[in-house]
């Protein structure tokens, strides 16, 4: 099967994407397998799918499909087990629902659905995005890797010992609540916010709204997407000047928000809610980066 461009889905102006409205795309060939891909958001800033593997599934690559990139990239599990490896260095990781891997441009990646009754459903959050050039393009700039290794050895010998050091030159990082960076990001700490990634190219964090809170209204420099986990969340855009201006969520529906673009988080609902979102290539508003630094 020939290498399939993948769909753009671009919007003018902030808007919910319910899942059953994202845009389906089948990635891979019979080589590298097979990845049925439902993408939200693909913009000049940042690009996000969910992407899903039957029991027993994998993708690797293949001539026509390379999986290197020149992006930052996070892949959150929604449900199941993912492992994923580097095929140029033998590096494998396991990533549980609820926690996430995150790697820089330039990693080659395959990934393994380890569950044998259930698939696998990750959020890939990516930039800067296709539209800059950096997926499949760019990938067909690299040499294609025809040999690769699920192991490394020169590891041996030297675990549990050498455990930290040798974590710190892995190329994939696994992300758990633990190791999130929280920030109150409102003077009467009604939004919770702990970041996964904050790189030059990419932001990811997980929102938390307790019953009747609220965020403060938030600008970036950046466009946001935004993937809701759990509850019900609602958003206010209010400074839109045509309606509708509020728009309510639940589990598996996105938002695209662009840049520079007036939003408020709010949970009118009994329980909590939770979402994760994505800015690229700035979190804080124009002008704000400049002052901190």
């Amino acid at each position: 099967m020939a290498r399939r461009p993948s769909p753009r889905p671009t919007y003018d102006k902030a808007t919910p994407i319910r899942r059953a409205d994202a845009t389906l795309h089948l990635w891979g060939d019979e080589e590298a397998g097979l990845v049925e891909d439902r993408i939200y958001v693909s913009s000049d800033s940042v690009h996000q799918l969910e992407l899903s593997l039957p029991p027993g599934g994998r993708f690797q690559h293949s001539d026509q499909n390379r999986t290197i990139f020149a992006a930052d990239e996070v892949y959150h599990v929604l449900k199941g087990t993912l492992v994923i490896a580097n095929p140029g260095t033998g590096e494998v990781e396991v990533a549980h629902a609820g926690e996430s891997v995150f790697f820089r441009r330039d990693t080659w990646h395959h990934g393994y659905n380890y569950d044998a009754t259930s698939r696998l459903r990750v959020l890939e959050l990516f930039a800067p995005p296709p539209a800059q050039g950096t997926s499949s393009g760019y990938a067909r700039t690299k040499e294609n890797l025809t040999e690769w290794t699920y192991h490394d050895n020169s590891e041996l010998t030297q675990w549990p010992m050498n455990a930290e050091q040798l974590k710190k030159s892995r190329s994939f990082r696994v992300i758990r609540d633990a190791d999130l960076l929280w920030r109150l990001e409102d003077p009467n700490g009604e939004y919770l916010v702990g970041l996964l990634v904050s790189t030059e190219h990419l932001t990811v964090g997980k929102g938390v709204l307790l019953p009747g809170r609220r965020s403060p209204v938030e600008r970036h420099d950046g466009d946001e997407s935004v993937y809701v986990l759990e509850g019900r969340l609602n958003i206010l855009l209010p400074d839109a000047t045509e309606a509708p201006i509020w728009f309510e969520l639940g589990p598996g529906d996105g938002f695209y928000v662009p840049q520079g673009t007036a939003h408020q988080y709010h949970n009118v609902s009994q329980g909590q809610a939770k979402f994760l979102f994505a800015t690229a290539p700035s979190y804080l508003p124009a002008g704000a980066a400049a002052e901190v630094n």
